[in-house]
């Protein structure tokens, strides 16, 4: 299950008018590479759950054919909760599933997390990376086997009783739904939320551990950017342009250094221009930058170190420099 619900609310302003999961990184919507990631690692049957500006979804994905997937949808008329809409899909999943956040940027081994969790009887395996700053982060306690025996919530790294994040990466056996609160009772719903909401982190994770039933953390070193705002949105751009991240980026790439004599433009590579994209005279890139299908850059106009979304339009003599074009009159 694709993970494809959510708001998004610190890529704003971007996600005002589109779905996280549908927020470009190097020209493909991160949604999408997680879609190709789990066709490569042969997880075909893949449902998403959808609120936020659903349609958006739909239109691109379909059926999932292009992408190697056989793709479902999970509708949510009010948010059920990161738990909640797993639940809501509870028929479809069968006995044993991955669940996969549908915005996070990551080449994780898929099918040697799926080893390791075929290889224990518990419940849950759960991704975690060792991070620097745990107060970024939920983190997960361990002990030397890698049963989970707790979790603490970004804490102070002077506090932090591990540097395990939780990658929000999780493969389940259906005996998990056991573990859920009731309908309307979940610790973390609010007054307004629907009688289905359940959360991870507050419901289901606690009542396993309450229950003394085992789960597992799976530590990886793959690349993993939960693209939690612009600038990680920025840094995952970059990223997967310079191949840190084994993503297929979508466009033309620019490896090779052009002078702008004429009327062309000036690029230092890395570039990776979109299709449709047109740059002006005396403008120049230099990278690395990100430069989305059918943007405009402007005559005179000047791209440094910068990701321009589709779309966008940086009007002649414009500077954008280390940040996110995104827009059809202005940089912001």
């Amino acid at each position: 299950m694709i993970l494809a619900a959510g708001l998004g609310t610190r890529l704003r302003p971007i996600t005002y008018s589109v779905p996280k999961p549908m927020v470009s990184v190097c020209n493909r919507p991160v949604m999408e590479h997680i879609g190709r990631l789990l066709a490569r690692h042969g997880f075909t049957e893949v449902i998403a759950n959808l609120h936020w500006f659903p349609d958006t979804i739909r239109e691109h994905f379909g059926d999932g054919s292009a992408f190697g997937l056989q793709l479902s949808y999970s509708p949510e008329e009010a948010l059920l909760g990161t738990s909640g809409g797993v639940r809501k899909a509870a028929d479809f999943l069968g006995d044993s599933f991955l669940v996969i956040s549908g915005d996070a940027l990551t080449d994780i081994d898929l099918t040697a997390m799926r080893e390791f969790h075929e290889s224990h009887d518990g419940v849950a395996t759960l991704a975690t990376r060792r991070v620097a700053d745990t107060s970024q982060f939920g983190v997960a306690i361990t002990d030397g086997e890698g049963r989970i025996s707790g979790f603490q919530e970004k804490p102070d790294p002077a506090e932090a009783l591990s540097d395990l994040a939780n990658c929000g990466i999780y493969m389940l056996r259906s005996e998990i739904f056991e573990f859920f609160p009731p309908e309307g009772a979940s610790k973390a719903a609010g007054p307004d939320d629907p009688p289905g909401f359940a959360d991870w982190a507050m419901d289901v994770f606690p009542g396993l551990l309450e229950a003394d039933v085992p789960f597992y953390s799976h530590e990886i070193d793959a690349y993993w950017n939960d693209i939690g705002n612009l600038e990680e949105l920025r840094t995952g751009n970059f990223d997967a342009l310079t191949r840190a991240v084994a993503v297929e980026p979508a466009g033309e790439l620019i490896s090779e250094a052009r002078d702008g004599d004429g009327d062309g433009p000036a690029i230092v590579p890395p570039v990776l221009l979109g299709e449709g994209v047109e740059i002006g005279a005396g403008a120049s890139v230099t990278g690395p930058a990100v430069i989305g299908d059918r943007s405009r850059i402007g005559s005179g106009a000047m791209v440094k170190e910068a990701v321009v979304l589709s779309d966008s339009v940086l009007p002649d003599g414009f500077v954008a420099a280390g940040g996110i074009v995104a827009g059809r009159s202005s940089a912001r």
